[in-house]
């Protein structure tokens, strides 16, 4: 992203200008070696890709000399070609920059070739061992530029299609084969569209349809239902065509043949899979692959995989054998064969269970398999005897089958357990307390054995273990789970290790993102840091900004801070402008690296540096977080522009009428519309955003197929653009009630586009497909519509009869069974609270987690779960803090009065509560109370761990708890503190505390603004406007929005003026309205990325303060090697930066 585009100054160029630099003129009647001289030819005509192959080639079985420069000169003078080296070095970067930028120029160009041309092209790809090319004392790095020119999407495109049209009658199949398998896995695999396999030779060498067939297996997953099944075709139309028999009765599926189709297994149809001969599927499962293959089955159907247990039952292998049942693979997932089961086979099938969590769906059945199993397995011994035995099936048991267990069985079993994924955490704080109810000690030993169920220790007993055995933690294998813990138990570990004044010690002890957690107060108190100790840290930006001033006082070298892990984080803009010209294109790349960690206003800092100092070689996506107005020096060619904003647009600008701006420039590149699959591949996430015209009737249907892979993953479409994309697809596909399967499939994510009654049909012919989708949208909040279409889907197939839950109206209600719950998900949020309220006490028990988790449930399904709860565990009283940490959302419901009535006397509970958002002020104070109540803590005793579990319920603290509250406990907490969003009076008095620690505001630094967070919302009028101007951009951008209207119109205009990008996107329309006109502009030209320093705007067309030498300065991107060698390999996407 460092600097222009550029072709690395052609080869061809390069030993040219070496013989010329050398030598005089050379006698211009000197012979060319024929090759050489049809090389010199093709430059006359201007074919410069084939000339360089011919160079290429010739290279390869001679040996280049400096004389040989002289002579081609030599040769083309003779043409009478009159010709600088400058002006045929600027055609021929020309002609190589239409290759990356055009890349179907490319492929026209690799039409052109001839059979050894385009040999020597394809063997570029395939030498991975000639790493370099050495031509005289010119060093070309032949690996690095393959490797990145695989990793562009409109190159591997143009190899891919070349190699389906040429290869194959040119070079060995296996060479093609091993070409293809390299650009499809660079291309993830979407460049397989169902119309190219019908291009794919259909006469292949046994060994090559092998390898081939591996490749298609290897980008299973990232192929479309269609292309699958395209594929499919394909490959089974060569195996039944190799097929040896001739008998129409015999199968084709031999066991080589379901080998050779790996993952495409499960396209067989059921009469196929019933017909394959006992034999064969016997020899099948008797291969040692064959459990590896049927691990990977992950989209197979219950009636498929019972389809070959049958058929595997019908060979000489038991499916009742222990032996078989480890080579089932994912089919033990539909194992129905229960009758008369013995609880030894049980438990083995229980073990083979554990890879069921890969399935794509069926989940439902899947846990009530493992229940049926789980019964027969402990159907003759006790919980306590077989809980080691029953693999991750311990995760189906309710709390009181968990509460039952002794601490012996618990302690007995925990190798098992500590490894189990799947538990709720309602059940860790269980089994943690029943491991250390065996153990009299908390020691290192005894923690270390609990791996995933660490985090049921409570927060008070990690404070109460020694400093060493903690110390010992952090160094351990077992502190991969401390990410696990809450941030109230992180502190108690934190607040013990840091206890004892050994400081230093225990910051350097603290790893990854637990670093994260360490207060700007101990930071403070440790000055032995060193750039080192950091690159494996995680950083707030607050802890970076303080790091990097202190370490850069004493580091003369910027790469040594840059290089630092997340460091980058605390650069400032002042170090960004007080480095050399020099320096700073030197060290861009470190910047380029680690763009993701970035903020916007330090994004614009390097923009601004970068324009000063060597514009003609700016990344042209800096462009956009400079004033709009900057885009007009966009170079003509607008692909460079678009290619390197593709993945950055949202994070380099923040406010929408500059991003429109933006927008308009990026249509005007393409006319306004999308042409083919290689625009598709230069605008790569830009797809996301252009309007909704251009996706309607912009994009060309040569280029959709190709689109609507790329929009699968937007996640922000706007009304009108999912309007477009939906008449698209109407248009494209026709109403969803005649889609196929695999169309159902391929537009799985579009499905929330439709209306119910367009859903209604989806529903009913492809529930499972309908139901496995919305599983995919786990986290996201669909439409209504679309959680009422999976919810019919599963009424409609759901076997479960009316409730049989007696209570007064439940009689003929229907009810959720748990099945239902697992299957529905967020589309829970469609059951009636009548029905929730009927729903069965093991019901209720087994699903409670998944029911708490739902975001969408309204007050009054809230308020039926919460008397649901009441009916099974009586009143709240009677609530321990897995029952809360269970509920969820429930908890929500509980009215002041029943808070009040829970047992609170654990900083762990009110840590589960405080997890929730939307507590009400008077929920919060009765949690609050309780705690101090219940506890018998008053405000000044409490730790910094009670702090950061009591999370926004410190919002309900008056100002004078907050006066009681211990400055060496919230010195250390004041960046958690810093997140909550509380009332202005309540960040006041957590201000004026922070003026206790830091010293007032005119005292306050870059990093410690940033540690605050909106606690800086409660400045006053009079200290606001005392701040620092270049303070500004380090407000988080929360504080910006907390600061009460009235407070916020007391800045100044060059305060606001200097806000930066991110925190002016984050100013309140309220605020807006409150600003003068003065204001307002300042507060655009934040917005615009206007430049804060003291030099003066410069207009575009101005012209650069240093204009860069024909080479590269020292570490500047392009200076990493002469790149060149194979034609097609000098376009790669670092170009394009």
């Amino acid at each position: 992203m460092s600097q222009e585009p550029r072709t690395y100054s052609l080869l061809l160029f390069l030993f040219l200008i070496h013989g010329v630099a050398s030598h005089g003129v050379p006698d211009s009647r000197q012979d060319l070696p024929p090759l050489l001289q049809k090389m010199a030819e093709e430059i006359i005509d201007g074919s410069y890709l084939n000339a360089l192959l011919d160079l290429i080639q010739f290279q390869s079985s001679h040996v280049w000399t400096a004389d040989l420069s002289h002579r081609v000169v030599a040769y083309l003078n003779s043409r009478n070609v009159a010709f600088t080296i400058p002006s045929l070095q600027a055609v021929m970067e020309n002609h190589l920059e239409q290759c990356l930028y055009q890349p179907w120029k490319l492929l026209e160009d690799l039409r052109g070739t001839d059979a050894q041309q385009f040999r020597t092209a394809m063997k570029c790809l395939l030498e991975d061992k000639k790493d370099r090319l050495e031509l005289d004392d010119i060093t070309v790095d032949l690996g690095e530029i393959r490797k990145q020119a695989l990793q562009s999407p409109g190159v591997n495109r143009s190899l891919f299609l070349i190699t389906l049209e040429r290869c194959f009658q040119v070079l060995n199949p296996l060479e093609c084969v091993e070409i293809l398998g390299r650009v499809l896995r660079g291309s993830s695999g979407h460049f397989l569209q169902p119309d190219i396999t019908e291009r794919l030779p259909r006469d292949l060498r046994e060994d090559a349809f092998k390898n081939l067939s591996v490749v298609f297996k290897d980008l299973y997953d990232q192929t479309s239902a269609h292309s699958q099944r395209a594929v499919y075709s394909w490959m089974t139309g060569i195996l039944q065509t190799s097929s040896n028999g001739t008998d129409d009765s015999v199968s084709w599926v031999s066991a080589e043949n379901l080998w050779i189709l790996g993952r495409y297994m499960v396209h067989l149809s059921f009469e196929e899979i019933m017909n394959i001969s006992p034999i064969e599927i016997g020899l099948f499962i008797s291969y040692d692959n064959a459990t590896k293959q049927l691990d990977t089955v992950y989209d197979i159907t219950p009636e498929l995989a019972q389809a070959f247990l049958e058929r595997i039952s019908s060979s000489n292998f038991d499916v009742r054998n222990t032996s078989t049942i480890h080579r089932l693979g994912l089919l033990v997932c539909f194992y129905d064969d229960l009758e008369l089961l013995d609880a030894a086979v049980a438990q083995v099938l229980l073990h083979q269970m554990i890879k069921c969590s890969h399935l794509r769906g069926f989940q439902a059945g899947v846990q009530k398999l493992k229940a049926d199993l789980l019964e027969i397995a402990t159907e003759n011994q006790t919980l306590n005897e077989t809980l080691g035995s029953l693999s991750d099936a311990v995760v189906g048991l309710t709390h009181s089958q968990l509460e039952s267990l002794c601490p012996e069985a618990v302690h007995g079993a925990i190798s098992t357990l500590n490894q189990v994924s799947g538990w709720a955490k309602s059940q860790v704080i269980i089994l943690s307390a029943k491991y250390l109810a065996h153990e009299k000690v908390l020691s290192f030993y005894n923690i270390s054995q609990m791996g995933v169920l660490l985090a049921g220790v409570g927060t008070q007993a990690f404070h109460a273990m020694d400093r060493r055995d903690l110390v010992q933690l952090l160094r351990s294998a077992i502190s991969l789970h401390v990410s696990d813990l809450s941030p109230a138990q992180q502190h108690g570990v934190l607040s013990k290790v840091m206890e004892t004044g050994d400081t230093a010690s225990g910051i350097v002890e603290i790893q990854g993102a637990f670093f994260k957690e360490v207060s700007l107060f101990d930071l403070w108190r440790e000055p032995g840091f060193n750039s080192t100790v950091l690159k494996e840290k995680e950083l707030r930006r607050s802890q970076a900004l303080f790091l990097f001033e202190l370490l850069s006082k004493t580091t003369r070298r910027p790469e040594e801070l840059l290089s630092a892990g997340q460091l980058v984080k605390g650069v400032m803009c002042s170090h960004i402008e007080a480095m050399s010209v020099d320096s700073f294109l030197a060290h861009f790349q470190y910047f380029e690296n680690n763009f993701s960690l970035l903020s916007p206003y330090q994004i614009n800092c390097l923009a601004w540096k970068y324009w000063e100092v060597s514009r003609s070689s700016m990344p042209p996506f800096l462009l956009a977080t400079l004033p709009a107005r900057y885009l007009a020096s966009v170079p003509a060619s607008c692909v460079p522009f678009l290619i390197s904003l593709k993945s950055q647009l949202d994070s380099l600008v923040l406010d929408s009428h500059k991003k429109n701006s933006v927008l308009k420039k990026v249509q005007q590149c393409l006319n306004d519309s999308v042409a083919d699959e290689y625009t598709v591949d230069i605008l790569g996430n830009l797809l996301c955003h252009l309007p909704a015209a251009v996706i309607h009737r912009g994009v060309s249907p040569r280029a959709w197929a190709t689109a609507l892979h790329s929009l699968r993953d937007c996640l922000d479409l706007s009304p009108q653009q999912k309007v477009a994309v939906r008449l698209r697809l109407l248009e494209q596909h026709g109403l969803p009630q005649n889609w196929t399967a695999e169309t159902t499939k391929d537009l799985g994510p579009f499905l929330v586009l439709f209306s119910g009654d367009e859903l209604s049909s989806v529903a009913t012919k492809f529930p499972d497909i309908l139901q496995q989708t919305a599983s995919k949208m786990a986290g996201t909040l669909p439409p209504k519509e679309f959680l009422q279409a999976v919810f019919e889907s599963v009424r409609n197939s759901s076997e479960e009869s009316p409730t049989s839950d007696r209570s007064p109206g439940c009689h003929g209600v229907s009810a959720p069974s748990s099945n239902d719950i697992i299957k529905l998900a967020e589309a829970n949020a469609c059951w009636a609270p009548e029905g929730l309220l009927c729903l069965g006490e093991d019901a209720f028990l087994r699903s409670v987690e998944l029911l708490g988790a739902v975001r969408s449930f309204s007050p009054a399904q809230l308020r039926t779960l919460k008397e649901k709860a009441v009916q099974v565990w009586d009143t709240p009283s009677y609530w321990r803090e897995y029952h809360l940490v269970s509920l969820g959302r429930i908890v929500l419901a509980l009215t002041e009065s029943e808070l009040e009535q829970l047992d609170l006397s654990s900083i762990d509970t009110v840590a589960s509560l405080s997890q929730q958002t939307e507590w009400t002020p008077g929920q919060a104070k009765s949690i609050l109370q309780g705690f101090l109540e219940d506890s018998g803590y008053s405000v000044q005793d409490l730790k910094s761990f009670h702090l950061v579990g009591l999370g926004a319920t410190l919002c309900a603290m008056n100002i004078t708890e907050i006066s009681l509250i211990k400055i060496s406990e919230f010195r250390v907490v004041v960046a958690r503190i810093g997140t909550l969003l509380c009332s202005t009076h309540v960040l006041a008095e957590f201000k004026r505390k922070a003026e206790v620690v830091f010293g007032g505001p005119t005292e306050w630094s870059s990093s410690v603004l940033q540690e605050l967070g909106t606690i800086a919302a409660g400045l006053s009028k009079e200290e606001l406007r005392m701040l620092d101007k270049d303070l500004m951009p380090y407000f988080q951008p929360s504080a910006i929005k907390c600061l009460p209207d009235e407070i916020f119109k007391e800045l100044s205009a060059e305060q606001i003026a200097f806000l930066g990008p991110e925190n002016a996107a984050a100013v309140t329309p309220a605020q807006r309205r409150q600003l003068s006109m003065l204001q307002l502009q300042s507060l655009q030209q934040a917005l615009d990325g206007a430049k804060t320093r003291s030099w003066l705007d410069a207009p575009p067309s101005a012209s650069p303060t240093r204009t860069p030498a024909s080479l590269s300065p020292p570490g500047a991107w392009v200076s990493q090697g002469l790149g060149l060698g194979c034609p097609l390999l000098v376009l790669m996407p670092g170009l394009v930066w």
